[in-house]
């Protein structure tokens, strides 16, 4: 049925139309409503249809309710289709006339190959499911057939399968993605499942039992979901921000539980189900730390215990120190208690539901999932013996691994990566590539070595039945391995996990197909249902790959540049028989022309190589072509009438918006005369290839060619395919760009790629959405569409016809898929046309193709050697060809050639002109050396001796550029430490008022240093007007109540101290010990700031730190100030020293002695400036100066020159020098320059002289010692005057060194000044801190209150919700219970009419109840986690039905009762059963409802604690901010000195109270007041009273008198007369009698003592020979007892005996014995008991008799 479908464009394109059920070409169930999708086909094709989908969205003439698109079939198992998922949207698609067919319907999947990840499932004991790309592939273990299941909206996401219920479930990549779920062998859509997930699902796991399915998405939501999928309902779910799962399943023993891992984490999640209400509670399993330490989990939020320190205050959590609040305050750690814990990599739950647990730091964990704890498994020591074989079994593996070239593995601390669970134990196996088998027993396990593959193993899984256990691992292989037989793996599927690179189909092009991977792997495929015949690694990484028409070889590019040839003539058996190396440039692309000849080769760098594909040329490499654009796409076409082959390159015009084709033509005879056609180093001349090129007007990323000059492009700027017409009608304006002629619209979207089929009918296109579209080349109609990759997965990344064109092979981007296509339904035309086009292409073929072939048998297999790069089968000189040579391409080799060619031809030439050079060089030295010895202005630059002129331009240029660069970097550097020091200089100098400098000493190494400020900004002098204003404020506010106070109080001061307190108070003075620093002796005023004692509030102490700071810059101010004293003073000093030195100079220079002068001079501390300008000396190095620099100082010295010149030339003053030496009066001091010349006669003899020569010679001596003498006495005057200046200078500079040393002291005590009070900001910033830490702390439990207050309304709630969901089952329950009691007492009135003795029999049967049936499962019991009951009451319920059905036979029927009566006794136990069996689920329900309602009472009872804790701490929190308020932090100033106290001990002052010294005086004072009161009161007291007493007192004393005579008189009356008075009142001698009395008594005491101790030894004697007899009777029981057990021994034997044999004979004499030893026995223990209770009581009397006499004497004595 044809419809026409209404698009945007307003064009109506013809579509296959949705079909309803009634026009569905199948048989389907009359009983079936016509809007309902059917689920079975039932049509005469060995196919079915699995799923249906609901139209959306279209336009139809059969528009509906009841519409539903039929899906695609997909092959079954040898079969031609099996049943599959419809795939894609509806066929839409712009057409330009003619009638299209539906996308969908044209195209069908013949199968699907890839293994795209490790995720597999079995969904029986046969059937193993994977993902790949779009489908779930169904694996049948034993035929090694494929089934596949197509996801419709695209990539496959998560996925699981269940083999109890044998499901499928996946999710798709969609936006808002669904779940779907298949049933299997049917492989038929369940149900979808659809939540709020926005983006994506990451992990799906099944319960063992029951319809329970876990979900878990990805970013944003990351919601864990548990649904019921077979009645599609959302159970409960719960978000975990922010955490990436790796794996989920459930416990296979109870599906109420759940195994969240993470990253780092691990979560039990626990279902509470309460009827028909769940909730998911999480529990955090505390994973141990990298080293394997488990330690227990501490409560940063809510500490257990708190420490409180008198001073530093309380101890507070971390999140209150950091200023944290609500949700981040209980969950904060800091970096210092963050542990790193183990990484998890798998986990299995075992059959007690533990968790067992691989990490990648080597460790084996126990997870409890009751108790959530964990333990550390360890490795049991095994004996010694076997960890020495251990040890050499270990080091043969490992040696036998270094051989194969793995890496050694580490069974010691194996990686975990995959783990299983059987009853035998747990198997895993990791990187290492071992399976190994653990052996746990409380805590530790013994390992076994089960199997080794040389694969690391990524998952481990075991078939339902547990026969055999499947290892996959990262490379896509599956072994099978089966733990009864613990034999070697098997190799189960062998696929590569790696991207299909390319595909091709094999000639003739409809039996088999040939792949290659990234990885280097190629497979051989059979077309007829994707068997995998064989597979061949190449070793190295693939980039290209093409079959060739003319033979069975395949060409593989690589990425080094070379190309690889199969031989696949035997698909079984592929080979590699040769290679190329081309070129280092990575070949992209392999083209084959259609009839076989040439191999065009696409590289990098516009490179194009042209091959000879017949392997009888052993695929010799003709020549290469360079174009000077990127090389997009490639296409060739074959004109085999003209034996001519067009090769079109799209080529990338760089920054013009435009694509430009190359065209150039191959003849055939360019391979039998390559030589004429290129030049020495293999290209291509231009004119011989007939290039042609043009350009076009679009952008493209793929070009096809027909062989009318049509051209389809696809367009990259706009979804367009544009077609062009290469003739002069098509140009635009501009000569030389063509114009498309048409633009279809695509609804593909990224780049696209077109391909053209072998007959020139169809074009296919492909993009990054997946989706492949053919089109009907001649109307541009679209004829077929298949979603069959999709965007996730990267798109398509190539695809390939078949030479008949019934099939098309498309392999995905990155998604591992490949997908093989082939024509559902198309016109007969087309494929005639297809067939016939394909027939005479192979009559074409078949020509050559059995030579070639029989040539590439022929040829050898090439071995492959990783180390090599370029290794072929040598040629022979016949060919006329270089043989390849180890490391050189073939490139290479032809520029060697080249090079070696040139060389022999010209090498005459070469050595002439090297023997010219030798001489021109010999002759140019010599002129040089002639130039070196010419006069200056003779000599040549060295410049003009070369020969080169643009070489030296050449270097000089570049040395320019290098000394430029340079220049540029050393100015930048230097630029950038300009800016660094003038940012020092800002920050360190610039912005300080006051410099920081020094003053030194001048004989004494002492320094002192002044105070460096900073100004103070506007803000900060009004912060500290503010707080000066505040403190103000409050002094007046303080007056005024100690005014009203001094008013009001009755103990008043006097006036005068009154008004000397509130001075003190305005003042505030208070001692230098109460203040806490001595600030005010150094310059800081101590008036100003508050009193320590009154800081209680924030505001106060805030002023305090700032009036505080303001103290410490008065002080360093007032000590600068003094400091810049010192300093001018020194400056003064300095300069009398020179003024003083200068003297000292003219003196020593009167003097003409050399000595060194001392002249003092300020450092560079003390003259801090000088750092910031550098002077000449300081440079090192030779200034640099430009020409016009030089210049200017030549001129600059010149003119200075002449200024002195001038100056020097002044006749006034050369003409005093000349007449009276340039002084116009003698000074004193020119006596020593002053000299007598000599008389001129003195140069003659004496004898000579007359005498007046004589007088006037003696005169010259008199004349000269007076002149001498007056210059000695001048002499020691400046010597004394040199004396005096040093002296003075000497007392100057160490009188200002000790300024300078009591300075230091004075800046000693300020820094002390300073540092108190900087202690006191500390204590300040401490306690205004600790005071935010509290608000903090207070705040956030404020928050966490509010918090668990509203959980606990929630929780309320839920109690409340629960409590009535168990009152209203409560009731049901009863009935339920109440209706089965009433059936069994209705059941014997129900047979009353009956015989008793048959009621009896009936009861009997009524009351028997069939075995526990257990439920149907697939597993046997090799299961571990086989569970006989049912997961539900309707389960049960059939299961005891069909037992029952035993019951009810015939058979069973009591002898004598009717047929009747024994159905309507059948039908009454059915119905007691029934009851039985709703009493017991129901109360199965009931008791879950209790314990869900007793658990939420539980967590409420726990929040109340919760509360109640933090009600407690928010009033301690109250308390210590009162305390904190209250107790402060005072500073004193204590005396140094030796402090004695009376005891070691240190008093304990926590309970003092710190008051002001003027309170107590106060109160003194009012108590001496007082007390001078209270003294005048008692003495006056004490007068009045005193008379008062004394008469009381007499006549107390009369009354007491009178009383004693009374009691005389009465005792005289009274008194009784014994013998002892009478004795005493008569005898004489009475002391001596009592002695003798006492005397004669004590001698009785030692007679009684005597015989005491007497009976004590008898009766111990007697003691001793009890316990002697005890310890014999014991002895003689003991061995009475050993024969005891022997008789009794014997007395059994003989009963057996006698139970034997029958006899009853026993022998008398020895019973009685027997019973005359137990009555002596009995006798001895009467007789120990007397002896033991007489022993007793004579210890008693002992004990009584010991202490009376000793009363006795002491009486006695006392007496």
């Amino acid at each position: 049925m044809i419809a026409q479908v209404s698009v945007a464009q307003g064009q109506n394109y013809p579509i296959l139309s949705t079909i309803t059920a009634p026009i569905i070409p199948l048989r389907i169930h009359s009983s079936r409503r016509e809007d309902s999708p059917p689920t079975r086909a039932l049509n005469s094709r060995p196919c079915s249809l699995i799923g249906w989908r609901r139209g959306a969205g279209q336009s139809t003439a059969c528009s509906g309710p009841g519409q539903w698109q039929a899906p695609l079939l997909l092959p079954g198992c040898g079969g031609p289709a099996a049943a599959a998922m419809a795939a894609g949207p509806g066929a839409e698609g712009p057409g330009t006339g003619g009638s299209a067919r539906g996308a969908e319907a044209a195209l069908e999947v013949s199968w699907v190959q890839g293994f795209s990840n490790k995720n597999l499932a079995f969904v029986n004991n046969q059937t193993l499911c994977y993902p790949c790309g779009n489908y779930i592939l169904f694996l049948d273990i034993k035929t090694k057939k494929t089934r596949a299941v197509q996801c419709q909206a695209g990539q496959v996401g998560a996925f699981a399968a269940n083999a109890n219920s044998q499901v499928v479930a996946f999710s798709d990549r969609k936006l808002n993605p669904l779940i779907h779920i298949y049933t299997f062998p049917e492989l038929s859509k369940l149900t979808e499942l659809k939540g709020d997930v926005q983006l994506d699902y990451t992990l799906l796991a099944f319960s063992f039992t029951g319809p329970y399915l876990a979900s878990y998405s990805s970013i944003p939501e990351f919601v864990l979901s548990v649904w019921n999928w077979q009645e599609k309902i959302l159970l409960c779910s719960e978000s975990q921000p922010g955490l990436t799962g790796i794996s989920l399943s459930f416990n296979p023993m109870n599906w109420q539980q759940l195994c969240f891992v993470a990253e780092s984490s691990v979560t039990i999640w626990r279902i509470e189900r309460s009827k028909d209400e769940y909730h998911l509670t999480p529990h955090l399993v505390e994973l141990p730390d990298d080293q394997g330490t488990v330690s227990p989990h501490e409560d940063l939020f809510v500490p257990a215990s708190r420490n409180d320190d008198p001073y530093y205050g309380p101890d507070l959590p971390v999140s209150a120190i950091a200023g944290l609040e609500g949700d981040e305050a209980e969950t904060f750690v800091p970096r210092n208690c963050i542990k790193t814990s183990v990484h998890p990599t798998a986990h299995c739950w075992t059959a007690t539901s533990e968790i067992y647990m691989g990490c990648k730091e080597g460790y084996v964990l126990a997870i409890d999932a009751e108790q959530y704890s964990v333990s550390v498994l360890q490795e049991k020591a095994a004996p010694e013996f076997m960890q020495k074989i251990g040890d050499v079994v270990s080091y043969a593996r490992r040696e036998v691994q270094k051989k194969k070239g793995g890496k050694p593995s580490n069974l010691q601390n194996p990686v975990l990566l995959a783990m299983a669970f059987c009853n035998e134990g747990l198997y895993a196996a990791g990187c290492e590539g071992i399976l190994i088998f653990y052996h746990i027993k409380d805590l530790q396990y013994e390992i076994k070595i089960c199997a080794g593959i040389s694969e690391p193993i990524s998952s481990l899984l075991f078939s339902p039945d547990y026969t055999s256990l499947l290892l996959v691992t990262d490379q896509g292989t599956v072994y099978s391995y089966r733990p009864v037989h613990s034999g070697e793996a098997v190799k189960l599927l062998d696929t590569s996990s790696s991207c299909f690179l390319a595909a091709d189909f094999l000639t003739p092009g409809n039996n088999y197909c040939v792949s290659v991977t990234i990885s280097g792997e190629v497979q051989v495929w059979s077309l007829e249902d994707g068997t995998l015949l064989s597979k061949l690694n190449l070793g190295i990484e693939a980039t290209s790959m093409a079959c060739c028409p003319s033979s069975n070889s395949v060409a593989v590019g690589t990425q080094i540049g070379q190309i690889c040839f199969l031989d696949v003539t035997k698909a079984e058996a592929p080979r590699v028989v040769h290679r190329t190396f081309l070129s280092k440039l990575p070949v992209l692309s392999l083209h084959y022309d259609q009839s076989g000849q040439f191999l065009i080769a696409r590289a990098t760098q516009g490179h194009i190589f042209i091959l000879d594909a017949h392997p009888s040329k052993l695929f010799q490499v003709l020549g290469y072509i360079v174009l000077e654009d990127e090389v997009l796409h490639l296409s060739v076409i074959s004109d085999l009438k003209n034996d001519l082959v067009d090769v079109m390159v799209l080529l990338n015009v760089a920054k013009v918006q435009q694509a430009r084709l190359d065209i150039f033509h191959l003849s055939s005879a360019i391979r039998t005369d390559t030589d004429k056609y290129v030049n020495e180093q293999g290209m291509f001349k231009a004119s011989d290839l007939k290039k042609e090129q043009y350009d076009l007007d679009c952008p493209l990323s793929s070009a096809v060619r027909l062989k009318d000059n049509i051209v389809y492009g696809y367009c990259t700027s706009a979804p367009f395919i544009c077609k062009y017409h290469l003739s002069e009608k098509s140009k635009l304006q501009d000569p030389s760009v063509f114009s498309s002629l048409e633009k279809i619209p695509s609804k593909q979207f990224g780049s696209g790629l077109l391909c053209l089929s072998p007959n020139s009918q169809w074009l296919a296109a492909a993009a990054k959405d997946g989706v492949l579209f053919i089109y009907n080349i001649s109307t541009l109609d679209i004829l077929a569409k298949k979603h069959c990759h999709s965007y996730q997965g990267g798109g398509i990344r190539s695809m390939a016809f078949s030479l008949d064109g019934n099939f098309i092979l498309v392999n995905g981007e990155n998604d591992c898929a490949l997908v093989c296509l082939k024509w559902k339904e198309i016109k007969e035309t087309q494929v005639e046309e297809a067939a016939l086009y394909w027939q005479s292409l192979l009559h074409i073929l078949n020509k050559s193709t059995s030579h070639e072939n029989s040539g590439l048998k022929s040829m050898a297999e090439w071995k492959f050697d990783p180390e090599s790069t370029s290794k072929s089968i040598p040629v022979t000189e016949e060919d006329g060809n270089i043989p390849n040579t180890d490391d050189m391409t073939w490139m290479g080799q032809k520029i060697q050639k080249v090079m070696r060619e040139e060389t022999r031809r010209f090498a005459n030439q070469k050595e002439e002109l090297q023997m010219g050079i030798k001489k021109l060089r010999e002759t140019i030295q010599k002129m040089m050396h002639e130039n070196e010895q010419v006069p200056d202005i003779e000599k040549l630059e060295l410049r003009e001796f070369n020969l080169d002129l643009e070489e030296q331009e050449r270097a000089q240029a570049e040395a320019e550029e290098d000394v430029a660069r340079a220049r540029t970097e050393i100015e930048m550097e230097i630029l950038s430490y300009c800016y660094l020091q003038d940012l020092i200089k800002y920050e360190c100098w610039d912005v300080m008022c006051v410099k920081e400098r020094a003053v030194k000493c001048f004989h004494m190494d002492c320094q002192v240093s002044n105070y460096p400020l900073k100004e103070r900004s506007k803000e900060e002098l009004e912060i500290l007007k503010k707080a000066l204003q505040s403190k103000r404020t409050e002094t007046d506010d303080l007056k005024a109540q100690k005014k009203n106070l001094e008013v009001d109080s009755e103990t008043a001061l006097s006036e005068e101290e009154g008004e000397k307190a509130a001075a003190e108070v305005a003042d505030d003075g208070a001692p230098h010990c109460l203040s806490g620093s001595l600030s005010s002796q150094y310059g800081g005023n101590t008036f100003i700031p508050y009193h320590q004692c009154d800081l209680h509030t924030k505001e106060q102490k805030l002023n305090q730190t700032i009036l505080l700071k303001d103290i410490i810059y008065k002080v360093k101010t007032a000590f600068n100030e003094e400091f810049d004293t010192v300093v001018q003073q020194k400056e003064q000093e300095i300069a009398r020293v020179k003024e003083r030195n200068l003297k000292i100079q003219e003196i020593l220079e009167q003097l003409e002695l050399q000595v060194e002068v001392w002249e003092p001079v300020l450092t560079d501390d003390e003259m801090p400036e000088r750092a910031l300008t550098v002077q000449d000396s300081e440079i090192k190095a030779e200034k640099y100066m430009t020409q016009e620099e030089k210049e200017q100082a030549e001129m600059l010295a010149k003119l200075e020159m002449e200024r002195r010149l001038a100056a020097m030339d002044d006749e006034r003053l050369r003409a005093l020098d000349d007449m009276m030496g340039g002084v116009l009066e003698i000074r004193r001091e020119d006596i020593l320059k002053m000299d007598i010349p000599p008389p001129s006669f003195i140069s003659r003899p004496e004898d000579l002289w007359t005498e007046e020569e004589k007088k006037t010679f003696d005169e010259y001596e008199k004349n000269v010692k007076e002149l001498n003498e007056g210059k000695e006495e001048y002499r020691q005057f400046l010597r004394n005057e040199w004396k005096k200046l040093e002296a003075s200078i000497k007392e100057t500079t160490q009188n200002f060194d000790e300024i300078v040393c009591k300075l230091s002291e004075k800046k000693l005590k300020s820094e002390m000044v300073i540092y108190q009070e900087e202690l006191k900001i500390v204590n300040l910033i401490y306690a205004l801190l600790l005071d935010e830490e509290l608000d903090t702390r207070e705040a956030g439990l404020h928050k966490f209150l509010m918090k668990k207050k509203k959980e606990k309304v929630k929780g309320a709630k839920k109690i409340l919700a629960a409590k009535y969901g168990v009152e209203a089952y409560t009731g049901p329950y009863k009935d339920a219970l109440h209706e089965d009691q009433s059936l069994e007492d209705c059941f014997i009135k129900q047979f009353a009419d009956i015989p008793d003795d048959l009621l009896e029999e009936l009861l009997q049967l009524y009351k028997h109840r069939p075995e526990t049936p257990r439920t149907e499962t697939l597993l046997d019991a090799a299961n571990p986690y086989v569970k006989g009951s049912a997961e539900n009451y309707q389960d049960a319920l059939s299961l005891l039905m069909k037992a029952l059905d035993e019951l009810d036979s015939p058979e069973h029927m009591p002898t004598g009762l009717n047929q009747s009566v024994w159905k309507r006794f059948c039908l009454a136990r059915r119905n007691k059963i029934k009851s039985e069996e709703l009493v017991k689920w129901k109360s199965l329900a009931l008791t879950e409802m209790q314990a869900c309602h007793q658990r939420r009472v539980d967590e409420n009872e726990k929040m109340k604690s919760e509360l109640e804790n933090t009600f407690q701490e928010l009033t301690w929190l109250k308390e210590e901010k009162m305390k904190l308020q209250q107790n402060l932090t005072v500073q004193f100033l204590l005396k140094q000195g030796q402090v004695e106290l009376e005891s070691t001990e240190i008093p304990d002052y926590s309970d003092a109270v710190l008051i002001d010294r003027s309170v107590v005086e106060e109160l003194n004072c009012s108590l001496a007041a007082q007390g001078e009161k209270k003294i005048t009161a008692m003495v006056e007291y004490k007068d009045f009273s005193k008379g008062i007493i004394q008469l009381e007192w007499e006549h107390k004393k009369m009354k007491m008198q009178i009383q004693d005579l009374k009691e005389k008189a009465r005792d005289i009356v009274i008194l009784p007369i014994s013998k002892d008075c009478q004795l005493f009142l008569t005898m004489q001698n009475y002391d001596t009698h009592i002695a003798h009395h006492l005397a004669g008594m004590e001698q009785s005491l030692g007679v009684m003592d005597k015989l005491h101790k007497k009976n004590v030894k008898n009766h111990q004697k007697k003691v001793r020979e009890l316990k002697k007899c005890i310890r014999l009777k014991e002895q003689a029981n003991y061995e009475l007892s050993l024969q005891l057990k022997e008789m009794l021994v014997s007395v059994s034997e003989r009963m057996h005996i006698f139970e034997a044999a029958d006899t009853r004979d026993i022998s008398e004499k020895i019973t009685r014995q027997r019973y005359q030893e137990i009555l002596k026995q009995k006798y001895l223990r009467n007789l120990i008991r007397e002896q033991e209770k007489e022993l007793t009581t004579l210890q008693l009397e002992y004990g009584i008799w010991k202490p009376r006499k000793r009363n006795t004497v002491q009486k006695s004595e006392s007496r």
